[in-house]
């Protein structure tokens, strides 16, 4: 099951958001509040830093923070608005270093470290589809700081929010991948490179480099220079710099 964000109430999601601006609404009903929500969310992003999306429960915030799964209630309505709550906060606390003294493709790669260490320290946001934004002032904030690498660049506001897209959704890919590799290394207790040898004699005993010639050539190089059949990290530096040589024909125009 795929978690997607803005998944609850939108009204009551907006108010819990941006309760700092409004005012934290009083409870309606239940106990009196002995915890902030921000204690909440906290608690939720630790939880699911060590243990995953699939551990944040209700339930199991309750137990990090000593509380009945009840009183959870009368902090947020359910999972669905605390993960809006929970990816706000972690935007909230990306880096916003400053980007006007820097070239452009030093300004564009900043902020595609920044979002790759972010996926890197918090992989779950990697599992919740984003489609429907949490309009939140993490993401606003978030969005007005990276807008600011394409700013003085002669591109209009449609290229420059598009060109940013571009940049941020390449790197959720190349980090998903990252993810993944790490993932299956720790889950078979095996590097790459081991696994690659491990199955290398079947593969060598079923595979014709007459018949794949092209395959064969350029796995092979691959593979030597990997240490295994890809490389995230090699991935992201040529997939980067691939976008900022492209990008680099819509600012000379």
């Amino acid at each position: 099951m795929v978690e997607r964000s803005s998944a609850g109430d939108p009204g009551r999601t907006l108010e819990l958001l941006w309760r700092h601006e409004l005012g934290e609404r009083p409870p309606q009903r239940g106990p009196r509040k002995g915890l902030s929500i921000d204690q909440v969310v906290d608690a939720a992003i630790v939880l699911a830093d060590s243990d995953g999306l699939a551990a944040v429960t209700m339930r199991r915030v309750a137990e990090s923070l000593g509380v009945s799964t009840m009183s959870m209630y009368t902090y947020v309505p359910g999972k669905a608005e605390l993960l809006d709550l929970m990816l706000d906060g972690i935007y909230q606390r990306m880096p916003r270093e400053p980007l006007a003294h820097l070239p452009w493709r030093e300004r564009v790669a900043l902020v595609a470290a920044q979002n790759r260490q972010l996926y890197r320290r918090h992989p779950w946001a990697l599992k919740v589809s984003t489609s429907r934004p949490p309009l939140g002032p993490g993401l606003i904030a978030k969005y007005e700081h990276e807008l600011g690498a394409f700013l003085d660049l002669g591109l209009d506001d449609v290229h420059i929010d598009q060109a940013l897209t571009l940049v941020l959704d390449f790197v959720q890919a190349a980090a998903r991948s990252e993810a993944e590799a790490e993932a299956a290394q720790r889950d078979s207790a095996t590097t790459d490179e081991q696994w690659w040898r491990a199955n290398e004699p079947i593969l060598a005993a079923v595979f014709d480099p007459a018949k794949y010639p092209n395959a064969a050539r350029i796995g092979s190089a691959g593979g030597a220079e990997y240490r295994g059949p890809s490389s995230p990290g090699h991935a992201y530096d040529f997939g980067l710099q691939r976008i900022l040589d492209g990008l680099e024909t819509l600012v000379g125009d």
